[in-house]
């Protein structure tokens, strides 16, 4: 592999986006964690769920800061590698970055207003209201970002003039046809990992030391949340597959080692490829392909074969889509069996092994994420405009992107050590319990309730 210009172009975009992703999908879902939480605390006049808001906003600020300055990141590098990228189509995508900046400048007044409000409201709920606006900010915010995303897969809202985009229709671009799939699939999945990380936290301090009522709850709560976001990301999914058979079909057939064009096509869930093309030691789902790609067990899927072998995404992405659904499921399927432990008596939820498989969950989910993102990105080569622009084509000549790559890596590896530091100090030396007894004394000595 020659590492060329455009290579360490795309090298340092990934990385990029590989560290910028943990914090985007926190800085999405956490708020509305945050907010259901502290909704419940004051609805069941419950300490130990205002405490939960209270914790997990402190965290919160932390993790946009980190993603203040990656976000920052990104569009410096639109500019500086992608220069002919942003020359050819900078005009179009130009008010969905504006708004997302907007929308993260929304969000953070109102953080900080929400930060330093606590406790100043003789009626609570006028704090929970303050919430809102931090929660329709971040979503916000991953929408207009994830618009660009859309229209780099389905552009529209302009006329070509030989190189040049003329006729321009913003709001077009915006909402072009991938923009719902994507968007859904986004939010969805963002409050799915958050709420899979937070409960991963609660079940890890539950089998470190005795399980409080602040930790049970805390644990109960992101579980139900797991599940709820877990179906939805699921219907997203679906949705998403659905989106790509008809308007990327090239996609999904690459995604999943589908070749020829034929009806009752199979599922193929990972396995291998000969030299022939030809797959082996895999699984397969009969007919559920053409029941992913519309609806139907005998439908017609469109196979790789239709399509240019110089158009066509690397075949590798079959791994990341599998290990996406995968970990998608597992989801879905842990948030489950807690569930249903904790009605029937006869089991326990907090058992040692199923709190274990929820902690697995944690870090599974955020790989879900990066996988999924990835199986996004390089299934949509070799084009950075879908059917105008090619990647190599968008690229910076610039010879100095490797010192630039190396400059970032150790920014992301500060960042990235700082921002767990911070935040083992800022919870390991001032436990849960610790604080609900001196915050709420007499709510702490009736085991959690006003």
């Amino acid at each position: 592999m020659e590492l060329d210009s455009a290579m360490m172009s795309r090298m340092l975009t990934s990385l990029t986006l590989v560290f910028h992703i943990i914090f985007a999908t926190v800085g999405v879902g956490i708020p509305v964690m945050i907010s259901i939480a502290e909704f419940i605390g004051i609805k069941k006049k419950d300490a130990n769920y205002t405490l939960l808001a209270r914790r997990w906003t402190r965290g919160f600020t932390i993790t946009v800061a980190v993603g203040v300055v990656t976000g920052t990141a990104i569009g410096l590098q639109l500019s500086l590698l992608w220069p002919k990228f942003m020359q050819f189509a900078g005009n179009v995508i130009a008010l969905p970055l504006f708004m997302e900046t907007f929308a993260f400048f929304f969000e953070a007044i109102f953080l900080g207003i929400y930060l330093y409000t606590w406790d100043r409201f003789k009626n609570p709920i006028y704090h929970w209201l303050l919430s809102i606006p931090v929660v329709i900010g971040a979503t916000m915010s991953a929408f207009f970002i994830t618009t660009v995303n859309a229209f780099m897969n389905t552009p529209q809202g302009f006329d070509l003039e030989g190189r040049t985009l003329t006729n321009v229709d913003p709001l077009a671009a915006m909402f072009n046809p991938a923009t719902p799939t994507k968007v859904f699939h986004v939010v969805s999945s963002s409050y799915l990992t958050s709420a899979a990380i937070l409960a991963a936290i609660a079940a890890f301090a539950i089998l470190k030391k005795n399980a409080s009522d602040y930790h049970k709850k805390a644990l109960k709560l992101t579980m139900i949340a797991t599940f709820i976001f877990a179906i939805t990301t699921a219907i997203a999914g679906d949705l998403s597959a659905k989106f790509l058979a008809n308007e990327q079909p090239e996609k999904l057939a690459a995604a999943e080692w589908h070749f020829e064009t034929e009806k009752n096509a199979d599922l193929i869930l990972f396995g291998t490829l000969n030299e022939d093309n030809e797959v082996e030691n895999a699984l397969r789902l009969p007919n559920a392909l053409s029941f992913l790609a519309h609806g139907s067990f005998d439908s017609e899927v469109t196979g790789l074969n239709e399509f240019p072998e110089d158009e066509t995404p690397p075949l590798w992405i079959h791994y990341m889509f599998d290990l996406m659904v995968m970990l998608g499921m597992y989801a879905l399927g842990v948030s489950f069996l807690y569930l249903l432990f904790s009605k029937l008596k006869k089991w326990n939820e907090n058992n040692k092994w199923l709190l274990w498989l929820i902690v697995i969950n944690g870090p599974g989910a955020m790989l879900a994420i990066e996988f999924g993102w990835i199986f996004a990105e390089v299934g949509r080569q070799p084009w950075i405009l879908r059917g105008f622009m090619k990647v190599a084509e968008g690229a910076t000549t610039s010879p100095h992107v490797g010192w630039m790559f190396i400059l970032f890596l150790g920014l992301y590896i500060v960042l990235g050590g700082g921002a767990i530091s911070v935040l083992r100090k800022m919870f390991k030396n001032n436990p849960a319990e610790l604080e609900l007894e001196k915050r709420y004394p007499d709510v702490a000595k009736r085991g959690g309730q006003k």
